[in-house]
């Protein structure tokens, strides 16, 4: 029987829209009524917008469509009256083949208007070094980019990080394949940054090195790094909570769930269990972290934060051994119909959806006047 905590939490596929929070009161400031990273402004995927569609086709509900510059699966963020997605241009190598076309291979960050879909900019910047080989279903676009209102970053599947401002104007950038270890996890690099205070964090876990670091957001200096060895895995973007002892970045790896001071990257607990391919995040609600490991029936889990070492006997509140798809995500509210492929999760912004396809960037809801 699934537990009465977790009944909330569907494990079902990547379409996420309602999550474990109950709806909050309207939210006031800019910062709040954005999406300004991979499931929005509590990481949980929960939005405190009311009014969206719950009915929508390829015709029905859709405020507007706009073709983006490549392809990707990354998801889209929003702030204020701006939509920002990135993609892959070109064709890298892929993992079960022989390389790509010979298309010149770039990297690209657009901006939309939230309103109409008016592209703003886009800014470019040429892939470099080794293209390592992806699944067939993503590309080196994968991880979704991140934003603080003053500039959006980016990490693509070679290792390079790219900071531009509001204006698509770059602010800094850092190749971390040439400087460290190359990004040559199997499938190909998925994990989304998140920010911290001064601090943008990236979850870099592969076969030759892994290891975590935090780079200043503002110039893009190291402000620390904590190595983890060879061969720690992890296809999973990070989720920061509160702890009593300090703010915790919670890693699901594949040796287990992990914590770590999100101030400093000091080795915090770990609750061992080993998964070959440790994709879903974890998401947090009222003290306690859910998570979903991933993988074939994986198992899934609720633990309290503020442990120390190994906290398999002090802090889990429950555990279920299988059961857990191979990707989590959370409850749908209905099922519509897109004529397009989509892998990405939505963004929610101003009583509208906006969803990545491949190719497009789709914004679901009333049309601006109507």
């Amino acid at each position: 029987m699934i537990p009465r905590s977790l009944a909330a939490v569907a494990l079902a596929g990547s379409l996420a829209l309602v999550w474990l929070d109950p709806v909050r009161a309207a939210p006031q400031s800019v910062a709040e009524r954005s999406w300004p990273h991979w499931r929005g402004p509590a990481a949980s995927g929960v939005s405190a917008e009311t009014g969206l569609p719950l009915r929508w086709s390829s015709t029905d509900n859709i405020a507007w469509k706009a073709p983006l510059g490549g392809l990707g699966v990354s998801s889209p963020i929003v702030w204020g009256d701006r939509v920002f997605v990135t993609s892959q241009a070109g064709r890298g190598a892929r993992a079960d083949g022989p390389g790509g076309t010979g298309d010149r291979v770039g990297f690209l960050i657009e901006a939309f208007s939230r309103t109409d879909g008016n592209r703003l900019w886009t800014h470019e910047v040429a892939a470099e070094g080794d293209l390592p080989p992806v699944h067939d279903k993503h590309n080196l676009a994968s991880a979704s980019p991140v934003t603080d209102g003053e500039r959006v970053y980016a990490v693509f599947g070679t290792g390079q990080v790219v900071a531009v401002d509001t204006s698509g104007a770059r602010a800094w950038t850092r190749h971390l394949a040439r400087e460290f270890a190359p990004f040559d996890i199997q499938w190909g690099y998925g994990s989304s940054p998140v920010l911290y205070r001064d601090s943008l964090i990236l979850v870099c876990f592969h076969p030759s090195a892994s290891y975590l670091l935090a780079l200043d957001r503002r110039t893009g200096k190291r402000l620390w790094k904590t190595e983890r060895g060879q061969g720690v895995l992890s296809y999973s973007s990070p989720l920061i909570v509160p702890a009593p002892g300090g703010d915790e970045l919670i890693v699901n790896s594949s040796e287990g769930v992990e914590a770590y001071s999100a101030a400093t990257g000091e080795v915090l607990w770990r609750l061992e269990e080993t998964n070959r391919f440790p994709i879903p995040s974890a998401v947090q609600d009222r003290g306690i972290i859910y998570l979903s490991r991933g993988y074939r029936s994986g198992p899934y889990a609720a633990i309290r934060p503020g442990g120390r070492g190994d906290i398999s006997k002090t802090h889990v509140v429950w555990h279920v051994p299988a059961g857990a798809p191979y990707v989590s995500s959370i409850v749908l509210l209905a099922r519509n119909q897109i004529s397009a492929r989509t892998l990405a999760s939505p963004a929610i912004s101003g009583g509208r959806l906006f969803m990545r396809t491949d190719d497009q960037l789709i914004a679901i809801g009333a049309r601006a006047g109507s």
